[in-house]
């Protein structure tokens, strides 16, 4: 049956997009295969989140159980997806329509008229950054051993300089043909050649380098750019820059964002906010301070008489700005009471409780 993205993710119909991001973040750590995950079911739950976080492809998928990804291919069904039907007939058995023209790419033109591209597989890493980089953003490069494309042959896996050759076993095709028998009739199904792996050529003489695979293990550096205001925990992706394979596309990079706090400042929202205690006579008087920024820039503050012992004094535009937006610094004012007094204060603070105060 077709699947049910919103409880892939554990998700109600009407969840945000923030609730989507949320329950896909967990997810993702839980099944990622590098974590010892389920490599089968952190496919599903990316595909159930790109779905989900796209307006356009979400809209198709709620109104009708697919999105079409720019409409059908040739020979495609335009439109008209075999799984969306299931459960025929009345007390009979339960059966996915999909499961009978499944892989039978030569008479119904595949999924949709498109042929599946191989792909590498999602990796996912850990990055550490400042409570400061995180407002301001950083580029951080960073060096990732991984499955890559291998540099001496371009990926191809052949040796510099020498040709390539058709496949015999598939005729130069790369794909090959399977004929079998379905409860509609004989029919001819079509799968990637395992030995040039879809591509119809293989080389004369292999890449020494890769042995002819066309990618290897190594250090890989990846250039980084982590968006102002991001939040601890956020993911960031990179497409195409997880593991490499002979003949498909990579995957993709997954990277989770941890911000480190700061001794002074926090952040809610696109604010930035900050305690400041203040003297119980500045409290009384006024004054002015001196406070240093998150960008280390020096900021004269003037703070008015307070009223109460605990008010927000808001500086506009010292926040976070992101996306055109922009924050403000919200800082907290705390009338601080003296410890001890002395004489001299205890007979000044006399004179003012005879006046009232």
């Amino acid at each position: 049956m077709a699947k049910n993205y919103y409880d892939i993710l554990g998700v109600e119909k009407k969840a945000t997009k923030d609730d989507i991001k949320k329950a896909f973040r967990k997810l993702a750590q839980k099944h990622h295969p590098d974590k010892g995950g389920d490599e089968a079911k952190f496919k599903e739950i990316t595909e159930a989140y790109s779905v989900l976080t796209d307006d356009k492809k979400r809209r198709e998928y709620d109104s009708y159980g697919q999105t079409f990804a720019g409409g059908a291919g040739p020979g495609g069904f335009g439109g008209f997806d075999p799984s969306q039907f299931s459960g025929f007939g009345q007390g009979g058995v339960e059966f996915d329509i999909s499961d009978l023209f499944g892989g039978f790419g030569d008479m119904f033109g595949g999924a949709g008229g498109r042929s599946r591209v191989r792909r590498g597989r999602d990796i996912s890493i850990d990055a550490e950054i400042s409570f400061k980089e995180s407002v301001y953003g950083v580029r951080r490069s960073m060096l990732l051993t991984k499955v890559g494309k291998c540099d001496t042959c371009d990926g191809k896996g052949a040796k510099p300089g020498t040709e390539m050759q058709n496949y015999t076993g598939c005729n130069g095709a790369g794909r090959i043909h399977e004929t079998r028998d379905s409860v509609l009739g004989a029919f001819t199904s079509v799968r990637t050649c395992p030995q040039c792996e879809g591509a119809g050529k293989i080389p004369k003489e292999k890449c020494a380098t890769c042995a002819g695979r066309g990618v290897l293990r190594k250090e890989t550096e990846i250039k980084l750019d982590i968006p102002a205001g991001i939040d601890n925990g956020e993911m960031i992706r990179m497409p195409g820059a997880g593991e490499a394979i002979k003949g498909g596309a990579s995957g993709d990079l997954y990277i989770k964002v941890h911000v480190k706090p700061h001794p002074v400042f926090r952040k809610e929202g696109l604010n930035l906010v900050m305690q400041l205690p203040v003297k119980l006579t500045d409290a009384l008087l006024g004054t002015t301070v001196s406070i240093t920024t998150l960008d280390d820039k020096v900021l004269e503050v003037k703070i008015p008489v307070m009223t109460k012992v605990e008010e927000i004094l808001r500086v506009r535009g010292k926040g976070v700005r992101q996306d055109g937006a922009e924050g403000d610094l919200m800082i907290y004012l705390h009338a601080s009471l003296p410890k001890k007094l002395s004489g001299k204060a205890k007979k000044a603070i006399e004179d003012l409780k005879s006046e009232g105060l």
